[in-house]
């Protein structure tokens, strides 16, 4: 399935991500509060992004990962991505949805207006019978963005990490959100 170039909601643009993208990705994830609950504030090596980045902007097919760059429409300044991942272990139907934002756009409620619009996205246009999320269970933003697009907790799970960080003692969370449950909501 051809996936859109872009996508809008009220205050934000997701596009597709560019070569010109390498220094905002790499300035969001050398923030140690953004990368507080993914790496314990480690920030991801410049490297990796070289590497990656081809992949992200040519990765748009059915079983890749659909990530848009995000970007605020009142100023064009790069916000952060949010991501519908597929997860071939789980079947071609389910996606796992991500989302990553500097903390300048934390608590202006981008989290939440981009994380539906990839709920929204993934079961009337994409055909997905299930979204999940994960996140460790000390993150109560991310799983507070969870609950206010639809998803419900499902479980508590404990990983083997290969570096524990902080509130690892907790576990880890997933929550999810089916079709059938949607279309319910939807019909309300």
């Amino acid at each position: 399935m051809a996936m859109p170039n872009v996508l809008a909601t009220e205050r934000l643009l997701l596009r597709p991500f560019t070569e010109g993208d390498l220094e905002n990705l790499v300035e969001l994830d050398a923030d140690p509060q953004v990368m507080a609950f993914l790496t314990g504030g480690k920030p991801t090596p410049r490297e990796v992004y070289v590497e990656n980045l081809p992949g992200m902007i040519a990765g748009r097919g059915r079983l890749d990962c659909w990530i848009w760059a995000a970007v605020e429409k009142a100023s064009g300044g790069f916000v952060g991505w949010f991501s519908l991942r597929p997860d071939p272990a789980r079947g071609p139907d389910e996606a796992e949805l991500g989302y990553r934002l500097r903390r300048a756009a934390w608590g202006q409620g981008y989290a939440t207006e981009g994380a539906a619009l990839m709920v929204e996205k993934a079961f009337a246009d994409f055909g997905l019978e299930r979204v999940f999320a994960l996140t460790m269970s000390v993150n109560l933003a991310s799983r507070r963005v969870m609950e206010k697009v639809g998803l419900t907790y499902v479980r508590t799970f404990f990983d083997d990490w290969p570096e524990v960080i902080a509130g690892a003692e907790h576990g880890d969370v997933e929550y999810a959100l089916t079709r059938a449950d949607w279309d319910l909501r939807a019909r309300r």
